[in-house]
């Protein structure tokens, strides 16, 4: 039976959602819908004005008998620029402060929205770089991890600081923190990363960048490229951090330890990907 304009376009839209960076032959739809593939070419068209429009997306158009379409997922400059502001604002909220130095972030990684536009804004920075996993370290990262490889439609991978018998043999390294210059471990199952995989990592809160640099080096150990770093906050660090390359969504830049309180501002994501964004938001 052949469905009506209106129940393909909702049914295409969801389709296309649940299914980023996956390329849909036109066929699929055809036949999914009994319809012609000049109708389906026209319903596409409607939903790529709309990703447009909205800056929910790009629909991109593969030519050829091996073609079809792909939905990428994207976050426009206007968007990305509010979430971020409205993000520093939550984090220098009283009474976050934790010792060490450290920020509270448990309820807004816990909120799903929250987590949505995290994930939406890092995808759009490495929607071109062939991302085959993204790897964090146990636990706060999980869901941002999670929230990420949603978004390019890719596995991620967690790192841990101790030995799990679920988990099957593992791969560990030894590592400096960055913040208490101690030595520490983490580890991964080998069933996790293949070889030559391009992994990029992200966390929550980076301070000295030894956990972030352990990865790194653990990358290695499996033989796989690192595409990029990309945390949620990054905290204020005096001295030289053991990572460079490396993006956060927010910085903290004022700390006072005796009030207990904390300013937080953007961190370096929206200079270092204003191309990307401006691109996006068109």
């Amino acid at each position: 039976m052949k469905v009506r304009r209106s129940d393909r376009l909702i049914d295409m839209t969801r389709y296309l959602l649940e299914r980023p960076h996956t390329l849909i032959p036109l066929t699929f739809f055809s036949k999914r819908y009994e319809s012609a593939k000049s109708s389906i070419s026209e319903d596409l068209a409607i939903v790529r004005r709309t990703f447009a429009q909205r800056q929910t997306g790009i629909l991109e158009t593969v030519p050829g008998a091996a073609g079809g379409v792909r939905y990428i997922p994207i976050m426009g400059e206007d968007e990305a620029e509010n979430f971020i502001a409205a993000m520093s604002k939550r984090l220098s909220e009283t009474d976050r402060l934790l010792p060490g130095g450290y920020v509270y972030l448990s309820d807004l990684l816990g909120t799903p929205s929250v987590l949505r536009q995290i994930g939406r804004l890092i995808a759009t920075q490495y929607r071109e770089a062939h991302v085959d996993a993204v790897m964090t370290v146990a636990t706060k990262g999980i869901p941002i991890a999670q929230s990420v490889s949603q978004y390019l439609n890719v596995p991620f991978v967690i790192v841990r600081r101790d030995s799990k018998i679920t988990e099957g043999s593992t791969v560990s390294v030894n590592y400096v923190s960055g913040s208490s210059a101690r030595i520490e471990k983490m580890e991964l199952s080998k069933r996790s990363l293949p070889a030559n995989s391009r992994v990029l990592i992200v966390d929550d809160f980076m301070k000295g960048g030894g956990t972030v640099n352990g990865m790194k080096a653990l990358i290695d150990e499996f033989n796989a490229k690192m595409v990029g770093i990309t945390v949620f906050a990054e905290g204020k660090f005096d001295g030289d951090r053991m990572v460079s390359e490396y993006t956060s969504l927010i910085r903290v830049d004022k700390v006072d330890t005796k009030a207990n309180t904390l300013h937080a501002t953007a961190g370096n994501f929206l200079d270092q990907n204003r191309q990307l964004l401006e691109v996006a938001g068109q």
